[in-house]
């Protein structure tokens, strides 16, 4: 499904990533774990063309993809969900979610509206749909995020950081959300997270330090030592 190959980006003159090296198969949920500040959002953003890379190559589905365009990796299939949701406060719950169509080829017609796979994931996203984005909560600014994204139809989403300061009882809701889209749909997960339960969920791991991969596994073969080098528990 995605493949990245020695990439290596750049802030200017600043090394960010270094030889990054990543795989995600068709229906699996890969964890991408590291401190603050090791890049791990810098790759995410480079995987959705938001970032470019300097060398090395990104290959989605086969194709090559380092030349192309983000409204276009969004056409081929790639959902982003940022860190900080980025939902738009002054559009209704769901004006954001029909945004989400956007993502689908032009030369696929879709309806203007809301399927009820997404009320059935987020229920309380149908119950707010008159209201305006900006007045949720944080959680459930997040699963319209989430939601908004998953309007595209992706067959990869990008995960970054969605139980970042969001109540236990909204973080399990995601965690089943997610595990519930997997096994339908059959979509592949990239996921950026520091919360050890959401992690484990993963199907396997890369851990980040100074911009590079140093350590991969199954997440059911985590060591403690591994959570409390990349893990801010």
């Amino acid at each position: 499904m995605l493949n990245l190959s020695s990439l290596n980006v750049y802030y200017g003159e600043s090394h960010i990533l270094r030889d990054v090296d990543l795989s995600i198969n068709s229906g699996e949920m890969v964890c991408l774990i590291g401190r603050n500040g090791v890049g791990k959002t810098t790759l995410l953003k480079t995987i959705m063309g938001l970032l470019k890379s300097r060398t090395g190559e990104i290959n989605f589905k086969d194709k090559v993809i380092d030349k192309v365009t983000t409204d276009q990796r969004a056409k081929l299939g790639i959902g982003y969900v940022p860190q900080g949701r980025d939902i738009i406060p002054r559009l209704t719950v769901k004006e954001n979610l029909i945004l989400g169509l956007e993502a689908i080829p032009n030369k696929v017609k879709v309806k203007k509206e809301v399927s009820e796979e997404i009320f059935e994931l987020f229920p309380v996203l149908k119950t707010m749909l008159n209201r305006m984005g900006g007045d949720l909560s944080g959680g459930q600014q997040q699963q319209l995020s989430i939601a908004r994204a998953l309007m595209g139809k992706p067959q990869l989403l990008l995960l970054d950081e969605p139980t970042e300061g969001i109540q236990p009882s909204i973080i399990l809701e995601i965690e089943s959300a997610v595990k519930k889209i997997i096994k339908e749909t059959g979509i592949s997960v990239l996921l950026v997270e520091q919360h050890l339960h959401f992690v484990r969920q993963a199907d396997r791991y890369y851990a980040m330090q100074k911009g590079g991969i140093v350590a991969s596994g199954l997440t059911s073969q985590l060591s403690q030592r591994v959570i409390q080098e990349f893990l801010a528990v």
